[in-house]
């Protein structure tokens, strides 16, 4: 880590420079950061994530770095972090410390004159800023406070102070729920300014953007933007001084386009109807399009999952498509994740050119839906994940979009847990797997780098109860040497500090041994998101689609 100058865009000679880590940075003034990172041995847990956070001034040395706060070694998730919130003037406003205790689990403390003082919050929950004086933040669980029930998935607000004061009870008729998403909406980007919170909602795994005034015992007053229809609507960087914000928008078939957002503009009253407002957000640019999307539109299903869970899907297929054509299945369905429409132009390009299909399944496990979507598939309810996948699968060639032969499934990471299962369960649905920086061995994934900081998701396998229900869908133990497999490509990355390569030798050489023909490629430079070098990328995208190509479409 070293600081740069963005105004003169030099390296800054006195600046703070830290050596390769997983630091966790947060500026609390122009010569002090706030440093959670690896201080030296035993000052990071079982998952290699730092533990402690220190103050840090100019010019001084990491060793004498002053303490402010401190975990457990024994704790998972992904290491402690400070956030520093400021107004519109740049002055703070609060200081929050996050502690991790598991993947989703945390407590979260607020630096109160120096020491820290625990707030009265969910386990799970994500912050999302201060508004004066207010916490804006989402419980990702149902919970209780001031006697009433406040809803898993919905936005709130809460003054700090009766946050900070251990109890539950509140001596104020400020309305605290300023947006609760109904059963198939979520909350995607949160951006809090002075006075108001824009936020935006995935509406059936479709974008929607609105802007929310406080009116206090009156409520939350809502005004909606205009943005362009089934598209996924990301927030980007802020001014809290000009109350301005970026907002793009991109779908399978269009390009990002980059808006810039008024958020001062008029909200509606809080006894009057929700108005759109056409005028807020001013289109900055529209990046080029990668290759010609006139041939193919997307359309939206559901299928029907094993315990009759409606799977909503994504297809974008060629406009003339006439009959069943090789086809790209993509799913994830982990992590609270969310995967709404996105622009990939290398898809578009070495893809949907050459007449392919391109799915996407928003299997349970992820975020499209809330919390309730993802936690539907956590621990001994990982199968419902899968069996997402799978009815998704069967659902495409039931309509004669694609069939067996035709089909391709592609996942990375925990995708690549998603993509290995699919293939030991259900062979003879697919032709093709890319199988990409994946966990596959489950039974051992906590042993390996970052691993133990997952078990919130995946369970503990060192639990006998817990690693019974793991080996029962794990794809390196559910290998056989008498099923008819397709040949799969398995790649990863030497350098992979997150998820280990070996997960993906160890499979290719069981394929191996039992006399299953497949493709292994491993990278030796980039890391878990290989995208460092784009032309290194360029090369990996064009394995993938050469490899599906050979397989769906010769």
């Amino acid at each position: 880590m070293r600081e740069f100058d963005t105004t003169t865009k030099q390296w800054v000679a006195d600046g703070f420079i830290l050596p390769e880590g997983k630091h966790r940075l947060s500026w609390l003034d122009r010569d002090t950061l706030l440093v959670a990172t690896d201080f030296g041995p035993g000052t990071l847990t079982e998952s290699g994530y730092p533990y402690i956070i220190k103050s840090l001034k100019r010019g001084q040395a990491l060793a004498r770095a002053t303490e402010v706060y401190r975990g457990e070694q024994a704790d998972g998730g992904y290491g402690v972090s400070a956030s520093v919130y400021r107004d519109k003037d740049g002055a703070v406003e609060a200081i929050l410390l996050n502690r991790p205790l598991d993947t989703f689990r945390s407590e979260t403390w607020e630096l109160v004159e120096g020491q820290p003082v625990r707030l009265n919050l969910p386990g799970r929950v994500t912050v999302h800023g201060t508004l004066n004086g207010m916490l804006i933040f989402s419980p990702d669980e149902p919970w209780v406070f001031g006697g009433a029930n406040v809803g898993s998935g919905s936005l709130q607000a809460y003054s700090l102070s009766h946050l900070r004061a251990g109890s539950d009870v509140l001596m104020s008729t400020q309305v605290h729920e300023i947006f609760a998403p109904g059963p198939r909406q979520s909350i995607g980007d949160v951006s809090v300014f002075s006075d108001r919170v824009v936020v935006a909602i995935n509406d059936n795994v479709r974008g929607r953007l609105s802007v929310f005034a406080s009116r206090g015992e009156w409520g939350w007053a809502e005004r909606q933007v205009e943005v362009p229809d089934n598209s996924a609507v990301a927030l980007g960087d802020s001014s809290r001084n000009r109350s301005e914000l970026f907002v793009s928008s991109q779908n399978f078939l269009t390009p990002q386009t980059l808006g810039l957002l008024d958020v001062k503009f008029p909200v509606a009253r809080p006894d009057a109807a929700v108005a759109p407002s056409p005028n807020a957000l001013e289109t900055l640019k529209t990046a080029s399009a990668k290759f010609d999307a006139s041939t193919h539109v997307t359309e939206q299903f559901e299928a029907t999952s094993s315990d009759g869970t409606k799977i909503p899907y994504f297809v974008t297929r060629p406009r003339e498509m006439t009959g069943p054509a090789p086809a790209i299945l993509f799913g994830y369905g982990g992590f609270q994740i969310s995967f709404p429409p996105a622009y990939k132009p290398e898809m578009g390009k070495l893809w949907l050119e050459n007449g392919g299909v391109f799915i996407q399944a928003n299997i349970r496990g992820g975020g499209e839906f809330g919390p309730a979507w993802h936690q539907a598939a956590l621990d001994g309810n990982r199968q419902l994940s899968f069996d997402d996948f799978t009815a998704v699968a069967r659902d495409v060639q039931a309509r004669g979009i694609t069939s067996p032969k035709q089909l391709g499934i592609y996942g990375r990471s925990n995708g690549g847990v998603l993509t290995s299962v699919s293939v030991t369960q259900h062979p003879e649905l697919f032709n093709a797997a890319v199988i990409e920086s994946p966990l596959i061995d489950m039974l051992r994934y906590h042993e390996m780098p970052a691993g133990a900081s997952w078990i919130g998701e995946y369970g503990d396998p060192r639990i006998p109860e817990e690693a019974a229900w793991i080996a029962r869908y794990s794809a390196y133990q559910q290998l056989r040497p008498d099923t008819d497999y397709p040949r799969v490509y398995i790649t990863t990355n030497t350098r992979d500090d997150r998820v280990h390569p070996g997960h993906s030798r160890k499979f290719a050489a069981r394929l191996g041994e039992m006399g299953h023909d497949h493709l292994y490629f491993e990278d030796t430079a980039g890391g878990h998101s290989n995208d460092a070098d784009p032309v290194a990328n360029a090369r990996r995208w064009a394995r993938h689609y050469v490899y599906l190509s050979q397989q769906l479409m010769d």
